[in-house]
């Protein structure tokens, strides 16, 4: 199987402390975030989209005669192009028609064809027309279905995971993430369950349906991601779109560090959980850069 060169650059980000933020939390309370911004592709769907393409090419489903095909809100879907343009395959995204424009040029440019889909119905309503196109011509396409692929989420158990245990040495005590495909929510709770005790997960949410924070799930009226373990939930923290927006600004102009709304959303619960500990190491995730919004 050809693996392009530009795989070996995903994964193995660095976990930054937030500083300015957090100026007075206790001495034994730390907020870490894990820089995802610097995978190849610019965003945390490098890790997935990856593992998916892999097990797409080696059972053979992935070939000179078909296509991906995949819903997005973007990060995934330029994942995909990207390898797509690397490993030299063709690829096709449905995607809401208000992904920002940045996101939807970046598909463009690695060549993938987009397929805009009404934006009042989200990734929901991407995910409706990917189903029908595979009904009128399943043998055409490859379809990974990230929001129910296994791979997704494994392939944070693998990677995202186990760099965040050995980057604390073992010393997180809380994870939160927002909720998009769950993929990075569940494989990495998983992981740090698995091998670590007493860690908690905790899950960020928009606080109501009709929000702004691209690519986040409001889980209690969105069609609810196949691979989501509600199980690994230990407390839902919920962030208004302002929020989001406004720590994303925040992290650009106190810490250096230019990030999109997703990661606006974690940062901020990350902040608001590690206000009620008195010891505690708080990991999150920064999805993406703030380029493409």
């Amino acid at each position: 199987m050809y693996q392009p060169e530009i795989i070996n650059a995903i994964g193995g980000t660095p976990l930054l402390r937030i500083r300015r933020l957090a100026p007075r939390l206790p001495d034994g309370v730390t907020v870490l975030a894990k820089a995802e911004f610097e995978n190849p592709g610019g965003s945390v769907k490098d890790r997935p989209a990856w593992a998916m393409v892999r097990d797409g090419l080696e059972s053979g489903q992935l070939n000179a005669q078909t296509t991906l095909i995949d819903a997005t809100s973007g990060n995934t879907g330029i994942a995909y192009a990207m390898i797509g343009a690397a490993v030299g395959f063709p690829v096709q995204l449905a995607i809401p028609e208000n992904a920002s424009t940045p996101r939807k040029r970046m598909l463009e440019a690695f060549g993938a064809e987009l397929l805009l889909t009404d934006p009042v119905e989200g990734t929901d309503g991407a995910r409706a027309l990917v189903a029908s196109l595979i009904e009128q011509n399943h043998e055409r396409y490859f379809y990974p279905d990230q929001y129910n692929n296994d791979a997704n989420w494994m392939s944070h158990f693998e990677t995202t995971g186990a760099e965040i245990i050995e980057q604390t040495k073992g010393k997180v005590t809380h994870f939160v993430a927002a909720l998009g495909t769950a993929g990075t929510f569940t494989g990495v709770s998983r992981r740090l369950k698995r091998d670590l005790t007493n860690v908690q997960s905790i899950v960020v949410q928009p606080d109501t349906a009709l929000h702004g924070i691209e690519g986040v799930k409001h889980i209690p009226s969105a069609v609810v991601p196949g691979i989501y373990d509600p199980d690994l939930e230990d407390g839902i923290i919920e962030v208004s779109t302002e929020e989001a927006i406004d720590t994303a600004l925040l992290l650009a102009r106190e810490e250096g560090l230019y990030v999109g709304p997703s990661s606006g959303a974690n940062v901020a619960a990350a902040l608001r959980l590690a206000e009620t500990l008195d010891r505690g190491v708080i990991v999150t995730i920064l999805c993406d850069s703030g380029e493409r919004y």
